[in-house]
């Protein structure tokens, strides 16, 4: 028996068309209600144009710091992903390698 999942996000915009708030609900979360996130990225594969389609939206109250640290859990959430569809550890690890440089270069992880 198929099932069917969804997942909405609330997109509160000024009146220059930025972002003021993000909220996001999905009913097999294990959460319950709307969510608020300060960033989101959206990419979809469109099997009839075979090209990749984005959404990425962040609030304007979102730190840069914050979103450095959003960036490296995503390179590396990809490469996690990379690897259990493609099968492909090699390509994986470039990809986690990439993730480790950037969090150098970005100051991520710097001693306090």
């Amino acid at each position: 028996m198929m099932k069917e999942s969804e997942i909405k996000f609330l997109v509160t915009l000024d009146d220059e068309q930025i972002p003021e708030r993000i909220q996001w609900e999905a009913g097999d979360s294990g959460k319950t209600g709307k969510h608020d996130c300060g960033a989101t990225m959206l990419a979809i594969w469109d099997t009839t144009e075979n090209a990749t389609l984005r959404i990425d939206l962040w609030t304007k109250a979102m730190p840069v710091d914050d979103m450095k640290r959003f960036f490296y859990d995503c390179f590396t959430g990809m490469a996690d992903t990379f690897e259990r569809a493609t099968q492909d550890p090699a390509g994986a690890g470039d990809i986690r390698k990439f993730a480790e440089t950037f969090a150098g270069k970005a100051e991520l992880f710097r001693k306090k």
